[in-house]
Order: C-alpha cells, then structure tokens, then sequence
C-alpha cells in the first residue's frame, strides 16, 4: 500500500500502482468526470501515470491554471498531427501551452500557411479529438529517438541536450512527439478549437538561429466557451487602450522621438497630472516627502545597488562624459537614488521612519518586439517611494502600505483582485543577492502583514525581486483579465549594500529596514488597465474634462460662457463647443469623447438660468432640467461614491 496526501492534509491508502484517477474516483464519481490533469510531489503526470512510493498529489480540472496549461498542450499535439498530414515535409519544433492556448513552432520549408487553411485544420483536429484517442507517455533512449528524428535537426539538438534514460515520446492516434508528459487523458475532452494567428518566430528565439512559423491556437471543453472567448476578444479590441488613447487625445508615440516613448497630450497630461495630485495627496496625509532625483546617475551607483549586475544588459548604453573614465547610465531605478538621499545625514531611531515618495522617470532598454502601446515602454514613470525604518516598525509601515494601496484601487473602481506573496525559488538562490537571515525575516514580515490585514493570498515561488520578496496586487478587470497593480517589497539587502544606518536607542549604529512601493506601480502601465478596464470612461473626479456646454445656436454663447464661469467655480471641469456644427453633430462627437455630461443651452435655459443636462450613453432617456447649483450638487454627490477619503 502507499499513502497518498491530498491538498486538504488529509492522507489516504491505496494499491501500489494506482494512478491519479483511482484517487479521483476514491473521492467522488463527479470529481474523476471532471478531472483531466495532475501532479504529484510538485511534478506535472498524467491521470493514468502509476504512482508506486508515498506523496502528495494534486488533482487539476478545466477550472485549474494547470488544468488549462494540460488541456492546451495536448491540443497543441492534435494540431500538430494535422500540421504532418496536411503539408509535406514539414519539420515541427515545440508546442507548448501559453498563458490563453497555445502555439506550435514549426518549419514549413517550401509550404506556407495562410488564413484560408484555418478552418480545414480546425475541422480535422475536431474529427481526430472525436475518435478520444488516449495520450500515453513512454520512455525512449536516446539513440532510438535521434534515429526517429535524424531528418529534423530541431528535435535532435533537443534531444542532444538530453540525458539518456530522461527522454519521454507522447502518442495518441498514429502521432508521436518528444515530450515531458502533461496531458489530458484523451482527445475526446477537446470539443472546440481555433487558430487565432500565424507569426515569425525565430528558432530558440535567437534572431541569428532560422525563423519558423510560430502557429497560434486555442480550444476548450465546450463549444460555448470558444464563443464566449471570441467575444471577450473583440470587446478587448473595442477596449483596446492604443485605440481609445487615439480617440480620446490622451497620448501619441512618434518614430522621430522613438519607438517606446510615449507623448502626452494635453487630456492625457491632465489624466496624468490628476491621477498624481490624488495619490500625492493622500502621502502627504500619510507621512511621506515629496523628493526629486535626476534622470541619469553614475554607472557605480547601480553596480553598488546590484542593478548593473542584474540589468545592465537590458539598460540603454553607458552615456560617455568628455572626462577620461566617467560613465553615467540613464536611470532604470529610483531607489539608488533614494539610498543617497538618506545618506545625506546621520539619523537617530527617533528620526525614524523616513518616507520618500518620487513620480521618477525611468529608462529601460525593451527589444522593439516586445514593445506594446503604454504597457510596455521604453520611457516610464512610477509612483515610486521608499520608506527607512527600524525592524520594529516594519510590521506597521508594511500594514500602513497595504491601507494606501487599497485606497487607490476602491477609488478607481478595481475591487476584485488577490495579493501575490512572491517569494525567492526554493530551489535556485543564485539570482537574489543578501544573506538567508535577511530573506527569512523579509518573507516572514510579509506574510504575517497579509494575513493580519485578511488579504485574499496566493503564494509564487521564484517571483521575488532580487534583493527582496514583494507583495503583488493581482487585479482583475472588467473584462476578468488579471494584471499585477501595486506591488511592496520588504529589502535588507540595499541598506547594507549602500551602508545606511542610524543609531539606536542603544547609542550603537544599525542598518534601516527598507519597503519599496508603487500602488500604481507606472503610470503608463496604470494608465493603459485603466482605460481598459473603464472602456475610456474614467470616474467622474478623473474626467480631463466633465461636462460640455453646447449652444442651440450661436446666439447662446455669452450665456454659454457665463454658465462656464459658473461651473469653474464650483471645480468643475468644463468647455464649450462653439463650432458650427448642428446639435446632432456636438452630440455625437461628446459621445465619442466619452465626456460625462452635457449640458445643452439655448432661449429657454437662459430665460431660466438653467441647464438641460444629457448624459454619456443615455440616449433616448431625455434630458433633465436644473440649475447650475442642482448640477454641481448631482456632480458632487457622484464624486463622493466612488472618490474614497484617505485616513491614516
């Protein structure tokens, strides 16, 4: 017998020999009906693999991130099979599962792919899947696989790469793949499959190896959730936040100023400025310093930080002075910068903590093709801030964080997230820098931090920074898709690097604890989700603009002007549209700017001192009367739901 543990803590005896379906069905007939993928002791099998020793096993369904990652792979396998059969010598690679489907590399040779070939392959894979042929893992050596792929020198440099006694093939109907394992148990399961895209894609991704054919798909366990993803993809496309951003005038990219960096318009600038005043004005309730540090800073600074070692390959080239030696790199971080801000004095344990808050521009060197709209730049800020303090007050000061970053996602309307403890890899310690004591005490404090605050978290492995772990804010928008917003780390290392320190109660110097935060994290990146998730239609107290005045005709702009004066007043954001266009038209075009209000005059407002007021995408429902008073209360009143009051 073997005992087998579940993820529950519960353990359970079964035959020597019995796989992850016999313990599926122990549990319930529901479960096995549902269950397509597994793992045991941290290792991806399959659901018929034997188990023959003790260990803790994991059982996926479609509902599970490895349950999917399963279901694509083996997808990717069916496909890859019509691939073979329907063009000649063609030579696959890898087909892997991504974070929505999946994809396979393959080349085509004197074949080519087109758009027209889509739906036949769709169909085959479909009609292969129906026949629920079982995918079944077997060991190979190493000479009989080179032998089956002596003609396809991508398999073979794989397998040339692999210890002999480690080399696994995956079959189902009459196809055979290299392949690790982690499948679902047979094709019957897959019941709808699309090809959504062809691209290049260089071999190993290595722009001097051969460029493939990379082959992008995705499928499901039913028809429905195909055509449910379908139109999820296409309210993205009409949420798209390079689409809005060019209609609404909130930013513009130009290849003179270069690919990455982003120009704002005036609207966007005003977006921008907002979206800063709001969280500089709850720091400052909060205790922070507002500081300013250059763009640029000796290369010694981010080699003593540790960021030359780490990035210096992704930073833009080291700027050159006319003095012999003298190297300065754009800034890729803010908290060097900080460090040396701190250092400026000596500091006493009364003096602490130290919060120094920066929106600080940096600059990082992103390959061209991974560039995309704001969410990947070249060229960005962050609401970056650093907080010096003793170890006694980190367990607040991290609590106090977790209170500002919440803040700033109830006011801009994303309340369905999950904190992400993201801790060093257990297994490679090579990519962090600082002792085990340090890392030990920065995990501990952010986990007891979350839980004492009752976050809803998930732990991640290998996701920490490299001179610390971070709590990651994982929100979800409108649409379900997850974004990491806001993150706070907790550093020993950079103090110590740096060599800060400040004198205790003891009259002895000791070394500051150090917590990074950006609620925002950049401002081009926030800025992209949010456009996103509003669809462009911002909180009220966010609008660039809130209302515009529409004159009936231009016998009504004086007093079109006077409701403006009176507008500005009461802080409320407004312009006229005195072009000479019809009403329709003005209405139209206000409609497209997503602008909240607008507010309609003509004789019998002004006989009234009144307004007609219309709001965004309320069409046919008729417009309200009311006072300029009446409005700025409706305005106000808004504003207040959803604009939280910070306390500390």
């Amino acid at each position: 017998m073997i005992k087998i543990t579940l993820p529950d803590g519960s353990v359970k005896e079964f035959e020597n020999g019995s796989n992850p379906m016999d313990v599926a069905k122990s549990i319930s007939e529901g479960l096995a009906r549902n269950v397509i993928s597994a793992s045991f002791n941290g290792t991806t099998i399959e659901t018929a693999t034997a188990l023959t020793t003790d260990g803790s096993l994991v059982l996926y369904t479609w509902n599970d991130k490895e349950g999917k990652k399963a279901f694509w792979h083996s997808t990717s396998h069916v496909m890859a099979q019509v691939l073979e059969e329907k063009y000649n010598g063609i030579k696959l690679t890898l087909g892997p599962a991504i974070d929505n489907g999946f994809y396979y590399d393959v080349d085509f040779g004197d074949e080519k792919i087109t758009d027209a070939d889509f739906k036949a392959i769709e169909d085959r894979v479909l009609e292969i899947s129906r026949d629920k042929y079982e995918f079944t893992m077997r060991p190979v050596s190493k000479a009989d696989a080179l032998e089956l792929y002596k003609g396809n020198e991508y398999k073979t440099e794989l397998i040339s790469n692999l210890e002999d006694g480690t080399i696994t093939f995956c079959d189902h109907a009459t196809f055979t793949d290299l392949c690790r394992g982690g499948h679902i148990p047979n094709t019957g399961i897959i019941k709808a499959m699309k090809i959504m895209s062809v691209a290049g894609a260089y071999w190993r991704g290595d722009e001097k190896n051969k460029q493939l054919t990379r082959v992008y798909g995705i499928s499901f366990p039913k028809q429905k959730d195909l055509t449910e993803y379908i139109e999820l993809l296409e309210e993205a496309k009409r949420r798209d936040h390079r689409k809005l951003g060019k209609e609404l005038d909130l930013f513009a990219f130009s290849a003179k100023v270069g690919a990455g960096l982003p120009l704002w318009l005036p609207k966007g600038a005003a977006l921008r400025d907002r979206l800063e005043q709001f969280l500089k004005k709850a720091q400052k309730k909060a205790g922070y310093e507002q500081v300013v540090t250059p763009h640029i800073g000796q290369k010694e600074l981010y080699v003593t930080s540790g960021h030359y070692a780490k990035y210096g390959a992704d930073s833009f080239q080291p700027i050159n002075t006319p003095a012999e030696g003298e190297e300065f790199l754009l800034k890729p971080m803010n908290c060097p910068h900080h460090c040396e801000i701190y250092n400026t004095k000596p500091w006493s344990y009364k003096d602490l903590p130290k919060r120094y808050a920066e929106f600080g521009t940096v600059y990082r060197y992103e390959q061209s093709g991974e560039l995309h709209g704001l969410t990947r730049v070249r060229g960005f800020t962050q609401d970056d801030a650093h907080i010096f303090c003793t170890p006694d007050q980190l367990d607040q000061e991290f609590k106090n964080v977790i209170d500002l970053v919440l803040y700033v996602f109830g006011s801009l309307g994303f309340e369905n997230f999950t904190a992400q403890i993201s801790l060093r890899d257990q297994e490679n310690r090579e990519k962090y820098i600082g002792s085990d004591e340090n890392w030990e005490k920065a995990e501990s404090a952010i986990i007891n931090a979350a839980k004492d605050k009752g976050l809803n978290t998930v732990v991640a492995y290998g996701e920490a920074a490299f001179y610390g772990p971070k709590l990651d804010f994982m929100v979800k928008d409108a649409l379900g898709r997850s974004w990491q917003l806001g993150t706070i780390q907790v550093d020993y290392n950079l103090p110590e690097r740096f060599e800060l320190t400040y004198k205790g109660s003891d009259n002895e110097l000791h070394t500051p604890v150090m917590i990074h935060r950006a609620p925002f994290g950049s401002m081009e990146r926030f800025i992209a989700i949010l456009i996103e998730h509003t669809a462009g239609n911002f909180p009220l107290w966010l609008m660039p603009e809130q209302a515009l005045i529409l004159c009936l005709s231009d016998k009504y702009e004086n007093y079109a002007k006077k409701v403006l004066n009176l507008l500005e007043n009461h802080d409320i954001r407004a312009q006229i549209d005195n072009r000479n266009e019809s009403i329709g038209r003005k209405i139209r075009d206000a409609e497209m700017q997503k602008t909240p209000f607008m507010l309609i005059v003509g004789e019998e407002e002004e006989k009234n001192n009144t307004i007609s007021i219309r709001r965004h995408g309320q069409e046919g429902k008729g417009n309200v009367t009311v006072t300029i008073e009446e409005f700025a209360a409706i305005v106000n009143e808004e504003i207040s739901k959803t604009l939280k009051v910070f306390t500390v």
